[in-house]
C-alpha cells in the first residue's frame, strides 16, 4: 500500500485472473519501506488449505500472516465452502478488537469464486473475474482487463499484466510469485 510515511511498509501488488477454467494469482516481490526497497522477493502469494485455495495478500506482512493463519482455520471449519469461510473471517477482522487493527487486503479464489477481503467487513466478488489490489493493483487491472479477450490464458495474463504494472509502479517489481489451479 503507498504511502509517503517513511515509517510504513508498502510496495504490494496482487492481481488475479479467472478465464478458461483457470485462476491465477500473482503478486510481485517488492517490499519497501519509504524510498528503500527492504526486499525483492517476499512471496505473497500461497496456497492454502489442502491446496484448493489462493490467496494473495497487500498490506503488512505480520497481519497478512496473522489473516492466513485464520483463513486457513474457516477454511478448515467450512470445507468446500469459501464464501463462507471469507464472510466469517471478514466478520471477525471487524469485530476482534485485535484484528481491527490489521491493515490488509486480500484476494482470495477456488475453483468457483474469487473475492476481495478487506477490514472493513468487504467480501467483494469482482465482475468479469479479474480484480487487482497494493500499490500497483490498478495497472495490473487495467492490463489484465486488456488482455482478457486475446488468446491468452489466465497464468499468461497475470504475469503480463504484472509486468506492465512493474514497469509503471515504484513500487511494483518483476519477481513474481503465480499460483494457479483448475476451476
Amino acid at each position: 500500500m503507498a504511502s509517503h510515511d517513511p515509517i510504513n511498509w508498502h510496495g504490494t501488488t496482487i492481481l488475479s485472473v479467472r478465464k478458461d477454467g483457470r485462476v491465477a494469482i500473482a503478486g510481485d516481490g517488492q517490499v519497501s519501506m519509504g524510498d528503500t526497497i527492504m526486499k525483492g522477493n517476499a512471496r505473497k502469494v500461497r496456497p492454502l488449505g489442502k491446496g484448493d485455495v489462493i490467496a494473495g495478500f497487500a498490506g503488512a506482512t505480520a497481519d497478512a500472516m496473522t489473516l492466513f493463519e485464520r483463513l486457513e482455520a474457516k477454511i478448515e471449519q467450512y470445507p468446500g465452502q469459501l464464501m463462507r469461510a471469507c464472510v466469517e473471517l471478514a466478520k471477525d477482522w471487524r469485530t476482534d478488537k485485535y484484528l481491527r487493527r490489521l491493515e490488509a487486503m486480500m484476494i482470495v479464489a477456488d475453483a468457483q469464486v474469487t473475492l476481495v477481503l478487506t477490514g472493513n467487513g468487504d467480501v467483494l466478488e469482482p465482475d468479469g473475474g479479474v480484480v487487482g489490489i497494493g500499490s500497483g493493483g490498478n495497472y495490473a487491472l487495467a492490463a489484465a482487463r486488456a488482455l482478457t479477450d486475446s488468446d491468452l490464458g489466465a497464468e499468461a495474463i497475470v504475469r503480463k499484466a504484472m509486468g506492465i504494472a512493474a514497469d509503471i509502479c515504484v513500487y511494483t517489481n518483476n519477481n513474481l510469485t503465480v499460483e494457479v489451479i483448475e476451476a
